[in-house]
């Protein structure tokens, strides 16, 4: 009979976990949660790929909460926000960037419709005191309430909304959309004096004796004029007189030819809502049409409406003639700063050119009045000088919005406040405002893009050029319920785990274990190759160096 064959000792075990091929990495493999592009790129800090992972699943409520940690108004930012997270979004670098803007007003409609409001703190943690009831105003007053703090906020004007309500028209703003967002804040339990100006350093410091802390968001109510127009003339106007007036349905008296100067959002405001009130409209931009600040589709919008676009040219002269004024124009080259707002123009020689107009409305920018303030605090380049925290030179005062930054975009005013509410909340708790530590942002060579078909951008309607003239409808419409779960399916969720398995399924070694909350690398056994990576379509598994 023979003799049994000797099994090999290595077999004896009955497993392979006795080989540990960890010890045959350089890197190592792991799990991580890194910001994607378009959280980077967003001025209220949002948490873009969480959210909309919750609409992707249908869970519109769980959306609509994290959405609103960060801003109280996605209905509102959903339509007027300059949207810098898409132009940072992944997917443009593979087909097209994601529709995050269209899908935050659509999870932000949801929550109109359906009645979803804040939880209302019991709790009193301190008192402080808001000026300026514009976007700043209430998203500070809506973190501080949240966390708990007695706020009594003061606006100048009838109505709280600031730039929303009387700068915005309401075919950009709906303004139930407006109201409805604005009234989920009061509802927290926010104090609201409105028309009450307070207009004087006597008034300002009695604010800061009464509360813990002042928060200032008095936006920029001083107007920038042309030295070479005669504003005291009945045919001048300010842009921002013009849109109060207009969106109070109270338009000033002006000639049939309009002449908008500037290239910003108020100008083209001014502009649009000027061919609305039946007027001939030219704007002059000194910038050319893809320099211009104001939003490309605005400007495609306005060309729609019948607006003539005089681009890359400035206003020289005026003078009156038999049939109204002539204006006189040439053209330059406009060559931005290093800053918002720096620029400087080289003449086209022989460019010079006439226009026959009735009016001018001159919409160039705004400064903020600090003469307001009095003397305690300190100003830098025309305006509050705030430090890291978004604190003035004076103890306990904070500012913020259009008052201390040149950002003059609602959703940067938004960011600011809820910066500021922050800052406030620690200082009064004795404690430091909270920095995160930064993280690199997840790029698309992170991106499995085997797992993301490519698939087109969402596309929404536009209202007909003519009926947009006819009524004060919004212009820009929304997405449709299957449109907006087809673009969520489009994220890639840059960062963010959405729990596939794949690191669990192709690793050799079995080296990856699901666990709650996530994933864990088991270091015994992983050899660095580095597959778990690239199966990744989430970008949320990375290599790290080992040195030993």
């Amino acid at each position: 009979m023979n003799a049994p064959v000797p099994v090999p000792t290595t077999w004896t075990t009955g497993s392979t976990a006795v080989i540990k091929t960890g010890t045959w990495r350089a890197s190592l493999a792991t799990h991580i949660k890194a910001p994607a592009p378009c959280h980077g790129a967003c001025p209220v800090d949002g948490d873009i790929a969480e959210w909309i992972g919750l609409a992707r699943a249908r869970d519109f409520r769980g959306a609509w909460e994290v959405l609103t940690r960060h801003n109280p108004f996605p209905s509102i930012a959903g339509r007027i926000c300059h949207h810098p997270c898409e132009t940072a979004c992944n997917r443009a670098g593979y087909d097209e960037a994601l529709s995050i803007c269209k899908l935050e007003r659509f999870v932000g409609d949801q929550a109109i419709a359906q009645g979803w409001g804040f939880e209302v703190p019991s709790a009193i943690a301190g008192s402080v005191a808001i000026v300026g009831g514009g976007p700043s105003g209430l998203s500070a007053a809506f973190q501080l309430r949240r966390m708990g703090f007695a706020v009594t906020l003061y606006e100048a004007q009838p109505e709280l909304g600031g730039l929303m309500r009387y700068g915005i028209p309401a075919y950009r703003l709906a303004r139930d959309v407006l109201d409805a967002e604005i009234a989920r804040i009061v509802a927290m339990g926010v104090t609201v004096h409105c028309g009450a100006r307070i207009g004087s350093a006597d008034e300002f410091t009695r604010l800061r004796e009464q509360h813990d802390a002042l928060y200032l968001a008095l936006g920029a109510a001083r107007h920038k004029r042309l030295p070479n127009l005669d504003y005291s003339q009945p045919w001048v106007c300010d842009g921002a007189v013009f849109l109060a007036a207009a969106n109070a349905g109270q338009p000033v008296s002006l000639g049939q030819r309009l002449l908008v100067i500037g290239g910003g959002s108020a100008a083209l405001d001014a502009a649009r809502s000027a061919r609305r009130l039946g007027h001939a409209v030219t704007l002059l931009a000194l910038e050319q049409r893809a320099q211009m600040p104001a939003q490309a589709e605005e400007v495609l919008e306005a060309l729609e409406e019948g607006i003539t676009l005089l681009d890359g040219a400035r206003l020289d002269a005026v003078r009156s003639s038999a049939d109204g004024l002539r204006v006189s124009c040439s053209r330059v080259e406009f060559i931005a700063g290093e800053q918002r707002g720096q620029f400087t123009l080289k003449p086209v020689q022989g460019s010079g050119f006439d226009i026959a107009v009735d009016a001018i409305v001159s919409s160039i920018g705004q400064d903020p009045d600090l003469s307001l303030l009095g003397q305690g605090f300190v100003a830098a380049g025309g305006l509050l000088q705030i430090d890291a925290n978004l604190a003035t030179s004076c103890d306990g005062v904070y500012a913020g919005g259009d008052l201390a930054s040149m950002a003059r975009f609602v959703t940067e005013a938004i960011g600011m406040g809820q910066r500021a509410a922050h800052a406030i909340a620690a200082g009064l708790r004795a404690g430091h405002a909270s920095a995160t530590a930064s993280k690199p942002l997840v790029q698309l060579d992170a991106i499995s893009t085997f797992y993301h078909p490519k698939r087109a951008r969402a596309v929404t309607g536009l209202l007909d050029a003519q009926e947009r003239l006819s009524r004060d409808a919004e212009v820009q419409l929304g997405l449709e319920f299957e449109q907006a779960l087809a673009e969520t399916e489009r994220c890639f969720s840059c960062g963010t785990c959405i729990f596939c398995d794949n690191c669990v399924v192709y690793c050799p070694d079995m080296a990856v274990k699901r666990v709650e909350g996530g994933y864990t690398v088991l270091t015994d056994y992983c050899k660095g190759c580095g597959l778990c990576i690239k199966e990744c379509p989430t970008g949320s598994m990375a290599m790290q160096e080992e040195l030993r």
